[in-house]
């Protein structure tokens, strides 16, 4: 994560890819666990649910790559301090996709850009 003159950013490194990185982002009402439909609690005055095309899980030995649990902040992600940023949560990752609750201040624009295998999010201080 990191702060721009006028967004916020956020970063997904997907280990092993080399070119794009599927992803859907877009603002939602409530953020629901993929899957179950659980809903999640997520602070701010809108919530982006970014979806990225990668597990959180290695397909062939079903452990875990990274160490999100649904519902819960994502792990080492400390939005504090930060203009747009409110909140993260980790949804889940299901049937090959990991989903990311991120709370944001208002429905604020925003843009996905990519990286060799980063997936970048960001979100604008204003309108």
């Amino acid at each position: 994560m990191s702060r721009g003159a006028c967004f916020d950013r956020m970063v997904f490194h997907v280990t092993g890819a080399s070119g794009k990185v599927g992803h859907h982002v877009g603002y939602v009402e409530e953020f629901r666990q993929d899957g179950s439909g659980d809903l999640i609690p997520v602070r701010g005055g809108a919530v982006l649910e970014i979806f990225v095309s990668a597990p959180s899980y290695d397909p062939l030995t079903l452990r875990p790559t990274y160490a999100g649990r649904a519902g819960k902040p994502l792990p080492g992600v400390d939005v504090a301090g930060y203009r747009t940023f409110r909140d993260t949560r980790f949804g889940a990752s299901f049937e090959g996709q990991t989903q990311v609750g991120l709370g944001v201040r208002a429905r604020l624009p925003f843009r996905v850009l990519q990286s060799g295998g980063k997936l970048i999010v960001d979100v604008a201080h204003t309108w």
